[in-house]
């Protein structure tokens, strides 16, 4: 009688392929993973628990490191939950903006992904490929708030600043050609053989199994049902744009790539009918209570220099009650549960990555795969761990 064991296999936490601190403890019989267990915690902050120390304009900084190739995608999930605590709604042109900002950040995020989880796999020149274009939107970041990686241009009621001469014409300079950049990186991967052998078939999530762990944005969508919070619960204008959700057929690694390829795509569309239709006006609401006065003011007026010194020393005061607003974050649904005691502090603050619940997903779609498809399937469901763990 031949006697069987498993083998036991710790992938991380310091793992180029698991995309920050994740340690997968793996149960192997040969190269065939039996049990694929996450461990989470290692980058875990209390982001949470320090938002509830500072003002609600404080907060703004540590939404930029949850999701960090996003900064802007948390931004305004976290801003459109403390303006719906104070009963208020941005300006139609703050709206426009935000919403090409918010693409611009999908784009730039999906980008990343492509770069890194073709590297994953060995294909090296996708990232250099997709890091050209990603830099271009980084520029375009610093244009608007002088910083590239954390733009942080939102505000509670409204942006920081309009935006600045020359950037509607590079950004719809960008949109133009991107369509044409899209078909570089499918000329690299799409009908590749190696790609598609290891991706076909691997990491596979029925619409079943995707609805039983909750999972969302590409991940859900990968599996063939069509959920987007920007048409199935519209926030913003996504009401005014025309654009389509893209689904796969086979819930796979390949089928998940090619979603967030067309997702690019519909972003672009979405980017050029914002400027396109980009309505003049303010782009702030006129509330003292609220909005920081303009900078001119402040140096000028004393009213606005004391009105924007409290602002800052004290902090907006905002209605007790509670709150969740979510959003479509380019990894999938984002909320924000705040819960407010009337005072300049929120009194508590959860927050729903989609990170963490996508993650959960990882042990069943590597279940009966071999050792090397792990590594695709970690891609696949486009993890940040500071976006895990907070």
């Amino acid at each position: 009688m031949v006697r069987q064991e498993t083998m036991y296999l710790n992938l991380g936490p310091q793992h180029p392929s698991t995309h920050g601190v994740l340690r997968v403890l793996l149960e192997l019989d040969g190269e065939v993973i039996v049990r694929a267990t996450p461990d989470i915690g290692y980058l875990h902050r209390g982001i949470e628990k320090l938002m509830e120390q500072k003002t609600y304009h404080q907060c703004l900084p540590l939404t930029d490191r949850i999701d960090y190739l996003a900064g802007s995608a948390n931004n305004l999930g976290f801003v459109l939950a403390v303006e719906k605590l104070l009963g208020i709604e941005v300006p139609k042109r703050a709206q426009y903006i935000r919403v090409i900002v918010a693409e611009f950040t999908r784009i730039s995020s999906h980008l990343f992904w492509l770069g890194t989880h073709a590297h994953d796999i060995g294909a090296m020149t996708p990232l250099f490929y997709a890091f050209r274009e990603r830099e271009q939107i980084m520029d375009l970041f610093e244009m608007i708030n002088g910083s590239r990686l954390f733009p942080n241009y939102l505000r509670i009621g409204g942006l920081a600043q309009d935006l600045p001469e020359g950037f509607l014409y590079k950004a719809r300079e960008f949109v133009d050609s991107f369509p044409e950049q899209i078909k570089d990186y499918e000329a690299l991967l799409t009908k590749n053989r190696i790609w598609i052998e290891r991706t076909k078939g691997v990491g596979v999530l029925t619409p079943e199994e995707a609805l039983d762990y909750g999972v969302s944005g590409p991940m859900i969508r990968g599996s063939g049902i069509e959920w987007d919070i920007r048409r199935a619960d519209p926030y913003l204008c996504y009401e005014d744009f025309d654009f389509e959700i893209p689904t796969g057929q086979n819930g796979d690694t390949y089928d998940r790539y090619l979603v967030r390829m067309e997702e690019m795509r519909q972003s672009a569309i979405i980017i050029k009918q914002a400027i396109e239709g980009l309505p003049d006006g303010d782009i702030n609401v006129e509330d003292p209570a609220v909005t920081l006065p303009p900078k001119e003011k402040v140096y000028t007026n004393i009213e606005a220099l004391i009105n924007h010194f409290l602002l800052i020393q004290k902090g907006i005061v905002v209605p007790e009650g509670e709150v969740y607003v979510h959003t479509e974050a380019p990894k999938g649904e984002l909320g924000f549960y705040i819960v407010s005691d009337g005072t300049t502090k929120p009194y508590r603050v959860k927050i729903r990555t989609p990170s963490f619940v996508n993650l959960q997903s990882l042990s069943k779609m590597a279940e009966g795969r071999l050792l090397s498809d792990l590594i695709a399937i970690i891609g696949t469901i486009d993890i940040v761990l500071a976006d895990v763990d907070r």
